[in-house]
């Protein structure tokens, strides 16, 4: 446990000096200022929770990469970008998405009593656990997805970086 939070400190300076300039844009900035976030914020505008994500929050945000999205099937993904499925792409990013600002040690710190359940916008469980060497966040469906960086602030919140698309049951 002690090398989980070591490392969820150190990943946390890490990325402190590229969280100060973050701190004047919302989440929505942020991840539209980030190339690898394209595909999020795609979904984003087509799930029309841009106004949602610029408001006055605090919000958690787990975001996924644009390689995190690409291990979806291309028809799938493309469908739930259509105007038809927009209550189904809103509950998959809603999904993603933790009222309150948690930081790495605020879950380092739950998870010294094993796992986290964070209730997420959409009223579904994500579980934090600590898996293989690093923290991991496990969906509705039981798969896995880690939580590559994190503390990426924004004047809203914070955006923890993971590496696959987490599902609602």
């Amino acid at each position: 446990m002690k090398k989980i939070v070591l490392m969820f400190i150190g990943i946390a300076v890490f990325t402190y000096s590229s969280s100060i300039s973050a701190q004047n844009k919302d989440i929505v900035d942020v991840a539209a200022s980030v190339a690898d976030f394209s595909t999020l914020v795609t979904a984003v505008k087509a799930a029309d929770l841009v106004g949602a994500l610029k408001g006055d929050g605090p919000f958690t945000v787990f975001a996924p990469t644009n390689a995190a999205f690409s291990k979806i099937d291309y028809k799938t993904l493309n469908s739930l970008l259509e105007p038809a499925n927009k209550d189904a792409l809103t509950g998959i990013l809603t999904y993603h998405v933790v009222a309150g600002k948690l930081t790495a040690s605020d879950v380092a710190n739950a998870l010294k009593k094993g796992k986290a359940k964070l209730t997420t916008l959409n009223g579904a469980t994500l579980t934090a656990v600590s898996k293989n060497g690093g923290i991991y966040l496990k969906d509705g469906n039981g798969n896995y997805s880690k939580i590559a960086k994190t503390d990426v602030m924004a004047s809203n919140g914070v955006i923890h970086i993971i590496d696959d698309v987490v599902m609602p049951q």
